[in-house]
């Protein structure tokens, strides 16, 4: 039986797509799917817990590879009722008299966000989205995140200005199996026929055409040499 191809991912990525083609594509070859925390997910990948991960960059890169597959926009989680919903948009100094809640699990890779801090760092991103919604302060996360934690009282609005999370398909430089090449050339979109590109098309040999029948070119004089044909013209006797 073919073992597993074991995919973590973070929360916030949604591997479904890519998960369907694979069940598509290789029906006999089965996807275990680990949901991992966004700072755990490196360690699983070199403790051979996973065979590829969908993670947040940025990765120590060491012994990994990591292709960037998208960039994900920083919103700010507030009330439904907060001033910032005024706006479509907001940037960083909008937010600099807010108590704005870094929780200990930010994926944003910051010191710390713009606007003055709470006592205490949330534990988690689900308990920042609590805080805010108990009007203790605003939360900055990728959208993803905000779409994750959803509540019917809180909303959110794009920022500029701040850092952006990126997230990667990585595995190990020492484990590129076939079943990662797979995986590789799903989320890259390739087609089924191509999605491993290990082995490249020999170009096919074009057939060679007979080359078109010469036509001798007519000589100088013809018309004369066509009338001789019968023989030799004869001349008349000299006359007297």
């Amino acid at each position: 039986m073919t073992a597993p191809f074991r995919l973590a991912y973070v929360p916030g990525v949604t591997p479904a797509k890519w998960v369907r083609t694979w069940q598509q594509r290789t029906p006999d070859h089965p996807l275990d799917l680990v949901q991992t925390p966004a700072a755990d997910a490196e360690a699983l990948l070199r403790s051979a817990g996973a065979d590829a991960a969908l993670l947040r960059l940025p990765v120590d890169r060491d012994g990994l590879h990591a292709i960037p597959l998208y960039t994900e926009t920083t919103v700010v989680v507030v009330p439904k009722d907060h001033a910032v919903t005024a706006a479509d948009e907001v940037t960083a100094a909008d937010l600099v008299d807010e108590i704005t809640l870094h929780p200990l699990d930010d994926t944003l890779d910051w010191e710390r966000p713009p606007g003055g801090q709470a006592l205490e760092r949330p534990a988690s991103t689900a308990d920042a989205v609590e805080l805010v919604a108990a009007g203790i302060g605003v939360l900055l996360v990728p959208q993803s995140l905000a779409r994750l934690h959803h509540r019917r009282d809180l909303t959110y609005r794009p920022v500029t200005g701040v850092p952006q999370s990126g997230v990667a398909l990585s595995w190990l430089e020492d484990a590129t199996t076939d079943a990662v090449e797979q995986f590789i050339g799903i989320v890259r979109g390739r087609t089924e026929n191509s999605t491993r590109g290990r082995q490249q098309e020999q170009p096919q040999k074009k057939e060679r055409k007979p080359a078109p029948a010469r036509q001798a070119a007519p000589k100088p004089g013809g018309g004369k040499q066509q009338a001789r044909r019968g023989g030799a013209a004869k001349r008349g006797k000299p006359r007297r």
